[in-house]
């Protein structure tokens, strides 16, 4: 039996491999809900949800394929400073919001900068990391 385009409601929480917790809905109080197998979710979470039945808990390990992908050297990208006013308060490790050319925003973050330039990184902030995720599927509905 598959949870394939079922509604699912999951209680989750995600690690990294050195145990630091990044997210839990047992936090916010309240499950995730999605439709397991239409690509709302990564792949890895997806298809660990996919032959569960409610009350299961299952450990899943994922690697960076199965999750946010690895970083693409074409994200990230250099602008003049002068270029893109208000730049100059950014400092490395922020994280920002600017729009692509239809004017829809999207999230970088500063990997460098110096007296003229900043270079932004606008790949997700979980490529390249494995990750953890102790998942219990509370729910399933049609």
């Amino acid at each position: 039996m598959s949870n394939e385009n079922k509604k699912c409601k999951v209680h989750y929480i995600g690690t990294f491999n050195d145990g630091t917790k990044f997210d839990s809905s047992y936090d916010r109080g309240e499950p995730l809900e999605f439709v397991c197998g239409a690509g709302m979710m990564i792949k890895g979470f997806d298809e660990a949800v996919k032959d569960m039945e409610a009350g299961q808990i299952v450990d899943v390990h994922l690697m960076p394929e199965e999750a946010y992908g690895m970083p693409n050297p074409e994200n990230v990208f250099t602008l003049e400073i002068s270029q893109l006013p208000g730049s100059e308060g950014l400092s490395v490790g922020e994280r920002v919001y600017l729009s692509n050319a239809a004017g829809q925003p999207f999230p970088v973050s500063v990997a460098a900068k110096d007296e003229t330039t900043i270079t932004f990184d606008a790949n997700h902030e979980m490529a390249g990391k494995e990750l953890n995720f102790k998942i219990e599927l509370v729910e399933v509905g049609e």
